[in-house]
Parts: C-alpha cells; structure tokens; sequence
C-alpha cells in the first residue's frame, strides 16, 4: 500500500490512457465533491476504486466521460472511443439485442454491413449469439449486461468506464460478469476504471485498487494486486486475497472519518 497524495503511476506498460491530473469537482450549491485527484491508466490496466457513499466515485468517471466537466485540474482521455458501462444496462426496449448491441455504431456513422458485423462478434464474445433476436424484457439482469458490453465492444474503446455495474444483480450472476468482465479485459487489452461498493470484487477484477476518502472525495490510498491472470473464481478464498481485502476494508474504514 502506498499512501497517494500525489499523482498514482501506472504499473502498466505504455503512455496513460486516461490520466486525471489534479482533477477537481465544486457544483454550483458549493457542495465540493471531489478534491485534487490525480490518476493515471494504462491499456492493460484495470483500476478499481472504491470509498464510501456520496464520496465523488461516479463523479470521477462522469467528468472522464464528459458528462461533467471538472472545475479543476484536467482530464486527458480519448472521449471518440470510449466505453462506458452504467449502473443500468439503459438497453432500449423496442430494439432487440442485435439491434441494441448495433447502436452505437450506428451512432459512429460505421457502415451497416459492417456495423452488423461487430455487433456479431460482439454477442458471441460475451455469450449471447443464441439471443440475436430477443427484445430486452425476455432477458435476465445478467444478460442485459453482457449486451451492455458488448454493444460498447463494437467501438473496440481503448477505455472502458464501469459505473457499478452488477450492483443490482444476485451474488452467483455477479461472480460470473466478474469472471466475464475480467476475461474480456485479458482478450482485449483495455485501460479499466471500475466503480464498486464491494471490495472482494474489487481485489478480484484489478491491477490496482484506489481507496477514497469522504467527501471531499481524495485517493487516500493504493493497493497492489498480486494475482496473476486469469484468475479462477477459487482466488475469492484464498488467505492472501483475505488478508488483501481486509487491508483495504480497513483503510475503508479510516477513509470514513
């Protein structure tokens, strides 16, 4: 563990993908929710933070992404191609997965034939080819998410954004997306920035795992992630992987003060 009141170098190999260099966030009420944040990301790494409630974690990746823009400091990402991954699989209704995993190629002007074509690859990567011509509501929770992913895969984004992902799905189908996410993160080389609450999932899926502190929110601290990849789901029982979330459960703690 590091202590991090200065800019987190990547252990990955490479120029930073997504870098946040002195990032700040004040909305207009005055409510300052993120403070002097600086982080850098390479491609094949996946960085997860975690902190308490209300502490500014969203936040973070909504000014990556540029649905806010910061007050302060400055983001450095490549926004044209980048993979953002909410808390809700946002599928439209009324299309159906092939469609739905098509859209935002069909929004990057890509050509229809091959838009189709991605898409294709896309739903197979993910496990969902048997599903080409189901419409949402047919789908389980677990499912929505893997089309969620892949309709982002189609941009083939040096970046990927995970906003809570699986937070609303049962124990046993979160495990499995960890163990999807995590393979599609091997096969594709992409910089990871993920949010979540859990911690075990947090040491499972990354490189490097950034704890925040309350509001104000500020990288208190950084951890390492041992473990080699691929990592089989037995990992989650394993004393060393015990002994690293408690670490970080308890520096958690300290960040709620």
């Amino acid at each position: 563990m590091t202590a991090a009141d200065s800019t987190v170098q990547p252990s990955g190999v490479g120029a930073p993908v997504l870098s946040f260099d002195h990032t700040q966030m004040t909305f207009p009420d005055g409510t300052e929710a993120v403070r002097d944040v600086s982080l850098n990301i390479s491609r094949g790494e996946f960085v997860t933070i975690v902190g308490p409630s209300g502490c500014g974690k969203s936040t973070l990746l909504k000014i990556a992404s540029g649905l806010l823009d910061a007050t302060g400091g400055n983001v450095t990402v490549d926004r044209d191609r980048l993979g953002y991954v909410f808390q809700d699989a946002t599928l439209l209704p009324w299309r159906t997965v092939l469609s739905n995993v098509e859209l935002l190629a069909e929004l990057h002007d890509i050509p229809k034939d091959e838009r189709r074509q991605l898409a294709l690859e896309a739903i197979e990567t993910v496990g969902l080819s048997g599903f080409v011509n189901h419409y949402p509501r047919s789908l389980s929770g677990g499912m929505k998410m893997r089309a969620s992913l892949a309709r982002t895969l189609t941009l083939k984004p040096p970046v990927f954004l995970f906003d809570e992902p699986f937070g609303a799905v049962d124990e046993i189908t979160r495990e499995h997306l960890n163990d999807e996410t995590q393979r599609l993160f091997q096969s594709e080389g992409f910089a990871g920035l993920f949010i979540t609450h859990s911690i075990a999932e947090a040491v499972f899926m990354s490189t490097r795992v950034m704890v925040m502190s309350a509001r104000p929110g500020r990288i208190v601290a950084e951890f390492e992630v041992p473990f080699q990849y691929p990592r089989k789901p037995e990992l989650r029982f394993d004393p060393e992987f015990a002994a690293l979330s408690g670490e970080i459960s308890r520096e958690l703690r300290g960040s709620h003060q």
